[in-house]
């Protein structure tokens, strides 16, 4: 799939430098169509016929296939008999990326986006009723007054110009341009301008995002609840499976039954963690103090989402200076180095040194730059005395890993400028680059204030689940882009240093002291992929879209704008304010730093067993609440490799890292307070679920 949408780069209009003849783009794209069929082959090995073509998804596939095939069948005609021609069918590529079962979370996104259209027509279309009222009021009113725009274009003589100059209006993107005309004739005319901000801008703006998040989040909310009812029931097919039953006694799944399926995993955890997953969900002890005879229904159908929980086993042995050097590391000097780096104001005390050494950089006092380098590597060399080497390189410490990566290369590069000096040898872009170093030891500071890092860990943890819709958006601009280097390819061309005069006014006479020319925008073309891509971005911050829009008009026709309309109510309106309540939502979840049930269950079961690798706890995992009993023959039915927990001078703690979050995990955490704990949900709720063989099933 990501295969058939880079061919863009190579067909026709090709980014410079990647061009591949026709034909053998053609052959890839027959490639990738091959094996899009054969998936679809594949599924009809085991999915029931009925139900494979009259899945929606399926159907979509196929079709888009054989327009594929006929729109590459006419291009090759074309092409060979008058070296020209027009794909259309590639704007239909990213359908491959929505609709294939690998990519179910994209086509969640895109399901809520399409369920939430319909909902929002209605103030859509009051929204553009609303401008073509203001339109017809501001035609009447300035129509024969002979006003002119500064440009020396006509004011408000034409419906359709004035209507979409009230559009970019709502935008803000020609305020106060427009208004200034009629503001310069009578005060009292903004008053006129003043009340369409206001209801258009201020009113309805906010009211489809409104919209769009009630409506988005409940469809959101519903597949959701679909979710986990769907592997609730997949998980009570697989509790009657593994089950036993004693006389008298409550269905369980035994240790060994629990073994062997997580052994049977696409990726089966460590002996250690299957273990601490099984005293979580063993719940220890009874009443009575007796162990359980395994895993009851209630606790089993917990798995799915038990599994969801990042636990990170932290092996941290005796400190490498404690081995090493014993009577060194406990002598009351060392004593009071760790005291005064692990207090509080050794902290501040760097903190002070990072402000001061961005204040040198900005105003150039380079003599004081080897005083700072150097009390960076002191403050490095400390902590790694303090803690251990292994302590302080370990994975889950980023900001140690990031603090020692910039301190480093800003040393290396440092000795890099004092040489390349003394050989009066140095490039420019060698010193720009010790320069960003430098500028970017200010991002420590944000790792040392509580306040700045939370909100940092924040961003980073809901970033993953953000790729989705990032998929989503970059599929819309791909198929805008192939739409719009269909339409405007070499209709604007950009030349650094025109000289010729077909280079002049971006290679068209047509904008020839237009506004598009005069603002420097050649760039922002159609010529090729990349800068579709780049010109997409700038119509998506809105700022000045209306001159890019110009541009295009007066190179084709006026109809031109519909594009660049259809665009920003498509992406700007609908798809930018889905991501904005979606990361409102994520963000206050995890701002709010609010744990899930079972990471609740989980932590508290660490913390029971000692094994908390937050807390400076001296308890091994061979204590009197051991997880693994050396006697016990699961271990060597399970790998029969030597326990990690008897390493020499280890001891294996668990932690929940919580910044490691798939989009399904987040989303279900949204909800979680809103689904019932047994799973179910109203009777009067349709839901669709998308199954792991592509099938849909209503509830």
């Amino acid at each position: 799939m990501w295969l058939l949408l880079f061919l863009a780069l190579f067909e026709k209009p090709e980014v410079p430098g990647c061009y591949i003849p026709y034909w053998g783009t053609m052959i890839m794209e027959i490639f990738c169509l091959a094996v899009i069929i054969f998936r679809l082959f594949q599924l009809s090995c085991f999915v029931p016929r009925r139900t494979l073509i009259t899945d929606p998804k399926n159907i979509v596939i196929a079709l888009t296939i054989v327009i594929t095939l006929i729109d590459m069948i006419v291009y090759v005609i074309t092409m060979s008999t008058s070296n020209k021609g027009i794909r259309i069918s590639r704007c239909l590529r990213p359908l491959f990326m929505i609709n294939m079962n690998e990519s179910r979370q994209v086509r969640r996104a895109f399901r809520n986006i399409r369920n939430t259209v319909p909902e929002i027509l209605n103030v859509l279309i009051l929204f553009l009723s609303s401008i073509a009222l203001f339109t017809l009021l501001a035609f009447k009113l300035f129509e024969f007054r002979g006003l002119m725009y500064r440009s020396g274009d006509e004011y408000f003589t034409n419906y359709w110009d004035s209507f979409f100059d009230l559009y970019v209006l709502v935008t803000t993107a020609n305020s106060p341009d427009v208004m200034m005309p009629a503001y310069d004739y009578s005060g009292w005319f903004s008053l006129f301008f003043i009340v369409y901000i206001v209801i258009n801008t201020y009113i309805f703006m906010n009211l489809f995002l409104a919209v769009i998040y009630n409506s988005y989040r409940t469809h959101l909310q519903t597949e959701i609840r679909g979710a986990v009812l769907w592997k609730r029931n997949r998980l009570e097919l697989a509790f009657e499976i593994l089950k036993e039953e004693l006389e008298g006694g409550k269905p369980f799944v035994s240790y060994q039954a629990w073994m062997d399926v997580m052994h049977n995993l696409s990726s089966p955890p460590s002996y250690i963690k299957i273990n601490l997953y099984w005293e979580v969900l063993n719940n220890r002890m009874n009443e009575d103090d007796t162990r359980k005879n395994g895993i009851e229904k209630d606790q089993f159908l917990q798995v799915a989402n038990l599994l969801n929980v990042y636990v990170v086993e932290d092996a941290t042995g005796v400190n490498w200076f404690v081995q090493m050097v014993p009577d060194l590391y406990q002598s009351k000097p060392s004593r009071f180095i760790q005291r005064c780096v692990k207090h509080r104001a050794f902290v501040w005390a760097f903190d002070l040194l990072i402000i001061a050494n961005a204040v040198c950089i900005g105003v150039n006092a380079e003599d004081t730059e080897w005083f700072f380098l150097s009390m960076f590597i002191l403050e490095i060399l400390l902590k790694i005395y303090v803690y251990g080497p292994r302590e302080y390189f370990s994975f889950h410490r980023l900001w140690n890993w990031f603090d020692f990566t910039i301190i480093m290369a800003a040393f290396i590069a440092t000795i890099i400028e004092a040489s390349l000096n003394e050989l009066n040898s140095f490039p420019r872009e060698v010193l720009d680059f010790i320069m960003v170093l430098r500028c970017l030891r200010l991002v420590r500071i944000a790792g040392n204030i509580e306040g700045f890092r939370i909100i940092i860990m924040t961003i980073v943890n809901i970033m993953p689940s953000l790729l989705t819709y990032g998929v989503v958006l970059l599929m819309l601009y791909y198929a805008f882009a192939i739409v719009g280097m269909e339409a405007f390819q070499d209709k604007i061309k950009f030349f650094p240093n025109p000289t010729e005069p077909d280079e002049l006014y971006c290679g068209n006479e047509v904008l020839n002291e237009s506004e598009f020319h005069r603002m420097g925008y050649c760039n922002n073309n159609f010529n090729d992929i990349l800068h579709s891509f780049v010109t997409l971005v700038i119509l998506t911050v809105v700022n000045q879209w209306h001159i890019i829009t110009l541009g295009y008009t007066l190179v084709t026709s006026k109809a031109a704008r519909l594009y660049f309309m259809m665009f920003h109510m498509i992406v700007v309106i609908l798809i930018m304010n889905i991501i904005v309540a979606f990361v409102l939502e994520a963000f206050i979840l995890e701002y709010g730093l609010c744990k899930t049930e079972i990471e609740s269950q989980v932590e508290k079961t660490i913390h029971e067993l000692g094994l908390d690798a937050n807390e400076n706890m001296s308890s091994t995992i061979t204590d009197k609440n051991m997880l693994i009993d050396e006697t016990d023959s699961g271990e060597a039915s399970y790998s029969g490799k030597r326990n990690p927990a008897h390493d020499n001078g280890s001891k294996i703690k668990f932690r929940i890292n919580e910044g490691h979050k798939n989009i399904e995990v987040l989303l279900q955490k949204m909800f979680e307070g809103e689904i019932k704990s047994d799973g179910t949900v109203p009777s009067s709720d349709k839901i669709t679920l998308d199954g792991v063989i592509g099938t849909s099933v209503t509830i």
